[in-house]
């Protein structure tokens, strides 16, 4: 939700925060947000696509089944056991990380792409590059936390090697093929950079992907674009650009995007969604918990904590 006022709650946004929790040590905090998105998992596995906060209380505003917010409970849960090794909470969790990537599996699409969402009238006929891109780093890590829970799911690597396909081959430079795999979300920095973040591409791919269209988002000094069409630098995308350069071995461009974008830290240490530039403008006016947490996780993975509980859980 918003840092100021009662805003959106949806489950990506809400691990994201946890995650965040859990690196800065409020490891009380972070377990009531995976309980609660376990109280509140519906039966078929996945959750309401937002909430609004009315009168303190989170209020469905939004009971679409959108995949790739369900299925990243699995990246937040794995980032968890990596953190703190807890085994007895990955335990707890667990049945509700199974039913979220049961749900997401169920929907793969003959592409190998994930159907963005599915509905009354059954899944989309595309996925999004940004969502199945994450989504094959949650199934990555469901497939670690049941080995650790001794619950392997074999059937989820195998669908996240079909994403890993499916992304191979629309990235590949044929824009009419990767049209026909997922919806066509080119102007937006995250189909840019996910399928590093994701994991789907590395190597050589990865490094060309991003220079490809460097000058086209970044904006030196000020971070990077949320879309390639307008003056406006989103602090949450840079700091997951950073983690994506990170991955690289790209510490020094990451490092600089991160203090890039700290002209949205307001005076009380919480971070501005976005601003655009021409206008002299923050926009939306509003303070997000999931950008502050964004900020916190590239600050993190550049300068590791040596205090981790850690595990030796890794992903493949």
């Amino acid at each position: 939700m918003q840092g100021d006022t009662a805003g959106k709650v949806d489950p990506w946004d809400h691990v994201e925060c946890a995650m965040a929790l859990v690196a800065t040590g409020h490891l009380t905090e972070a377990a009531a947000a995976y309980d609660w998105l376990a109280s509140t998992q519906r039966d078929d596995g996945s959750w309401p696509a937002e909430w609004r906060l009315r009168e303190g209380r989170p209020e469905v505003v939004d009971a679409g089944f959108d995949t790739n917010l369900t299925g990243y409970v699995a990246v937040g849960v794995w980032h968890h056991w990596r953190d703190r090794g807890d085994l007895e909470a990955v335990r707890r969790w667990w049945p509700m990380v199974a039913a979220a990537l049961d749900a997401v599996a169920a929907v793969q699409l003959p592409s190998g792409a994930i159907a963005w969402a599915t509905g009354p009238y059954g899944p989309a006929d595309r996925g999004l590059l940004a969502g199945s891109s994450c989504l094959r780093l949650a199934l990555r890590c469901g497939v670690v936390l049941g080995e650790v829970v001794g619950d392997p799911r074999p059937r989820w690597r195998e669908v996240a090697d079909r994403i890993e396909t499916a992304v191979a081959t629309a990235t590949s430079g044929d824009a009419e093929v990767s049209d026909a795999i997922f919806d066509p979300k080119h102007r937006y920095s995250m189909d840019w950079y996910y399928p590093v973040l994701g994991g789907a591409l590395r190597g050589p791919a990865a490094h060309a992907r991003l220079d490809a269209r460097w000058s086209d988002f970044v904006v030196p000094g000020l971070g990077i674009r949320c879309v390639d069409d307008h003056p406006w630098v989103t602090g949450a995308e840079t700091c997951e650009l950073a983690l994506s350069l990170a991955a690289l071995g790209r510490r020094e461009e990451a490092a600089r995007l991160v203090a890039d974008m700290q002209h949205l830290r307001d005076a009380d240490g919480a971070y501005w969604t976005g601003y655009v530039w021409p206008d002299d403008a923050r926009w939306p006016i509003e303070r997000s918990t999931w950008t502050s947490a964004a900020v916190v996780l590239a600050t993190r993975a550049l300068c590791p904590s040596p205090d981790s509980g850690g595990s030796s859980g890794r992903l493949e």
